[in-house]
């Protein structure tokens, strides 16, 4: 678990560092992917290559947006809350774009969603505001960075539901294939990285003077932040390739409460490991999220049968 949580930890000495992390991860899974799933460029595509261009524009724009929004004055907790409303931005796309209508149980879950993300956001709004200097125009300054981050999650929050939609209609379409999207979703975009390069080289430098590091086992020593950005890009990739193959094997409902957990436990690391300001408020506004997250994939429907079997069989023993 501390390997899981130092690259983040040491990201506070390297302010700016998610362009080379997230730069790190797709080529890994570029690379996996070209030999293992098309066998080198021999294997063609199941899904058309237009479709993943635009696919892949969506998913490209939305990981920097959410990188570049942690140097905006959003602190980590916030920035997790926030994106745990995703519910929120694929109801609204659905029933602009899909002409859906949902069950007033989801419109309440929204609801809860709305409320916890928008207590959470108020109360990281006063925080920023009491950490900003004594001067009332650098205190302006630091709070309109901070509007500018709330915007930056907006964005990428609502492109990310429109990439959702776009996703679902092209898998009805063509049928559901896991690790093709994963290799074509993180390999289409490494050219747009070359507009980062001067950022990433700069990165790569400070990472090579960082202090050096014995890796346990192997006796090798290398930079301690190469190693931690090592170990990142292979956790990464297990739980990407995990949710890529969840989706094909699994019903959204159990995808979707997989996630929300997963948002859940690495929210609540993140606020013990970094000693992060959380107050009650923000614990209210957490519990709103998820659990209109949970009312939104209707679990307790679900579990309601799995328990009243489970007491059948109890009273038959």
């Amino acid at each position: 678990m501390f390997l899981l949580l130092s690259l983040p930890h040491k990201s506070r000495e390297f302010p700016g560092c998610g362009n080379i992390v997230t730069f790190a991860q797709f080529l890994f899974i570029a690379v996996e992917g070209f030999i293992f799933e098309t066998n080198f460029g021999r294997k063609r595509p199941a899904i058309p290559i237009r479709y993943y261009l635009i696919m892949v524009a969506m998913f490209f724009t939305v990981s920097v947006v959410n990188n570049y929004a942690l140097n905006l004055n959003i602190a980590m907790p916030l920035h997790m809350i926030f994106r745990s409303g995703s519910l929120i931005a694929s109801m609204v796309l659905g029933i602009i774009i899909l002409k859906k209508r949902y069950s007033v149980s989801k419109y309440t879950s929204i609801a809860l969603v709305s409320v916890g993300i928008f207590i959470c956001t108020l109360m990281s709004a006063k925080q920023v505001a009491s950490k900003s200097s004594l001067s009332e125009e650098d205190g302006l300054h630091v709070f309109m960075w901070w509007l500018l981050g709330i915007a930056a999650l907006t964005f990428a929050l609502l492109m990310s539901a429109r990439m959702g939609i776009f996703q679902e209609t092209i898998y009805k379409q063509f049928g559901k294939h896991s690790k093709e999207a994963l290799f074509y979703n993180h390999a289409l975009p490494l050219p747009g990285f070359l507009l980062l390069a001067p950022n990433i080289y700069a990165h790569a430098v400070l990472f090579s003077q960082s202090e050096p590091f014995q890796v346990p086992g192997i006796g090798l020593t290398l930079p301690i932040m190469w190693f931690y950005l090592v170990m990142n890009v292979i956790t990464q990739y297990v739980c990407i390739r995990g949710v890529f193959i969840l989706t094909t094997e699994c019903t959204s409902l159990t995808v979707t409460l997989v996630v929300t957990l997963r948002k859940f436990v690495s929210l609540i690391f993140s606020i013990l490991y970094f000693k992060n300001p959380f107050t009650a408020w923000h614990w209210l506004g957490t519990l709103f999220v998820f659990v209109g997250t949970l009312m939104y994939t209707e679990v307790w429907n679900s579990l309601g049968p799995l328990l009243a079997r489970h007491r059948k069989e109890a009273k038959k023993e």
